[in-house]
């Protein structure tokens, strides 16, 4: 009997030899339907290929292409078969999430419209057309949704700012240069539900009064780019972008570019000054680029995860998408565990949940056997967590009070092998490659910093060194432009205070 398999087109099943597994079934089983599908997040196990059955999908993986003929046998007998998962949604790693920005990733197919109305999608967009601007503006602020770039700004007061700005122009872009480590949720979002994306500008567009839009992708996400660059032309086909947005008479037109691949492009106004074709370097502000933004415009500047958790708030309400959560942090937020777990991968949860949860529960602990560490969250300028504040739960003001942020949700753990002092050396290093040189005490600074920390482990006066990288750690915090220079201490400084032992000075071989 003919039926549907699933098989991820995401880069990281793609890296593990999805297109080889795809191309076998293909091969072997005509007469089934092929669907390149996006991931489910649990990156062990892909390629994860998926069939559908009546009781739902069922799950294999992680799938070779040598293995393709014993799943295929046993899905055409209904067998057992030692890489089945069973029921996906019945997987203890995702049956425990809270996905609402990810709801349909590895569920739809990306490319397809008709897949994405079947699952819910363009139900915002519809009731945001139906509304008043303003309204649509007031839906997203009483939702508390903050900006999950890492800013954690509220996203309604941005909206609302360019909303009541007088101008003939304005413009919606998306910062998806995502560059942080262990950091993915952006690429599986576009390569795995792209229209969702669409959507959620689709609607800052509605609710600002914007009539083009710009998503800025990372030059290293090649498939995300082809994902994006197919969902737009299928949406502009079925009426869901261009001249009569749903028969509406309303406007918006969306393209994709290509970042520079350069990080400071991450920062918001680098990334303004990239797509207006200059050098990317940082805008003194004021003024924000809300009021004047891309071209001197006011102008809409969200992450993909903050713009993509608009649809849902559109269309189940703001108090639906604020009970989720605690405290200010409401809603949800993709996290990605990374570095040394055994189930690295996306968790989608609402805020609350534990560091222990996220590294024990889903991930297992460490793939090593040793004792975890450390992690760092927030990505390479985010502070190192020590055991001690593993019970932490994942919200923005319950990270600032032990010293830490929760930036995008990446999460990087570290076990006890790991030499802090050189972790923090790299930081220093990070800025001092991925500086745009527009200020100095980001621009010396962080060479600066490496070599006060050599001095420090080479037992060259540590202690006056010691207080060199205390002053100097200030100096950037206070004095640099923007968060690349301000935020580079943060690592160092954690790793000083909580693994101090590490900055002993070094025996010289």
């Amino acid at each position: 009997m003919a039926t549907r398999i699933y098989v991820p087109k995401d880069a990281t099943a793609l890296s593990l030899g999805a297109d080889e597994v795809a191309a076998a079934i293909a091969a072997a089983a005509s007469s089934h339907t092929l669907v390149r599908n996006g991931s489910r997040g649990m990156l062990w196990l892909e390629p994860l290929v998926e069939v559908e059955t009546p009781a739902g999908r069922v799950g294999y993986g992680p799938v070779a292409a040598g293995d393709v003929p014993g799943v295929l046998a046993a899905i055409a007998n209904e067998g057992a078969h030692p890489l089945c998962i069973g029921l996906v949604e019945e997987h203890p790693y995702l049956k425990s999430q809270q996905r609402l920005t990810f709801a349909r990733v590895g569920v739809v197919d990306p490319a397809s419209v008709s897949d994405y109305l079947a699952h819910g999608g363009y139900e915002g967009l519809q009731k945001a057309l139906a509304m008043a601007p303003a309204e649509v503006v007031k839906t997203v602020t009483d939702s508390g949704l903050r900006g999950r770039g890492g800013a954690a700004f509220p996203t309604g007061i941005k909206w609302k700012t360019v909303h009541d700005q007088l101008a003939p122009q304005k413009y919606v872009t998306c910062n998806a240069d995502e560059g942080d480590s262990g950091t993915f949720a952006d690429r599986m979002l576009m390569e795995g539900d792209p229209l969702t994306l669409i959507e959620g500008m689709t609607i800052a567009a509605v609710a600002v009064g914007a009539t083009q839009g710009y998503i800025y992708c990372r030059v290293e996400y090649p498939e995300a780019i082809a994902a994006l660059r197919t969902a737009i032309a299928a949406a502009n086909a079925a009426g869901y972008l261009g001249a009569n947005l749903c028969g509406s008479g309303k406007q918006f037109d969306l393209d994709v570019r290509v970042a520079a691949g350069a990080y400071i492009c991450g920062e918001e106004t680098s990334m303004l000054e990239s797509l207006e074709g200059k050098r990317g370097e940082v805008r003194v502000r004021p003024p924000l680029p809300a009021i004047k933004g891309l071209f001197g415009c006011p102008t809409v500047v969200n992450n993909v995860i903050s713009l993509a958790s608009v649809p849902v708030i559109l269309a189940k309400g703001a108090e639906h998408y604020k009970n989720f959560g605690v405290g200010r942090s409401m809603g949800t937020l993709p996290l990605q565990l990374a570095g040394n777990l055994k189930r690295g991968g996306l968790v989608e949860r609402a805020f609350g949940v534990t560091l222990r949860e996220l590294l024990y529960d889903y991930g297992g602990g460490s793939v090593s056997g040793r004792p975890l560490k450390a992690v760092q969250v927030g990505g390479p300028l985010g502070a190192y967590v020590p055991v001690a504040h593993f019970d932490t739960p994942i919200d923005y003001e319950a990270f600032a009070a032990v010293g830490a942020l929760v930036g995008h949700g990446g999460i990087v753990a570290f076990d006890d092998s790991a030499d802090m002092a050189q972790l923090a050396r790299y930081a220093f290093e990070f800025c001092a490659v991925e500086s745009c040189g527009k200020c100095t005490p980001c621009r010396i600074g962080s060479t600066r910093g490496a070599n006060v920390i050599d001095g420090m482990l080479a037992g060259d006066r540590p202690d006056e060194q010691r207080r060199l990288l205390d002053d100097l750690c200030e100096t950037m915090i206070q004095g640099s432009l923007c968060g690349l220079g301000g935020m580079t201490p943060f690592p160092v400084q954690s790793a000083l205070k909580h693994f101090p032992e590490d900055f002993a000075p070094r025996r010289r071989h």
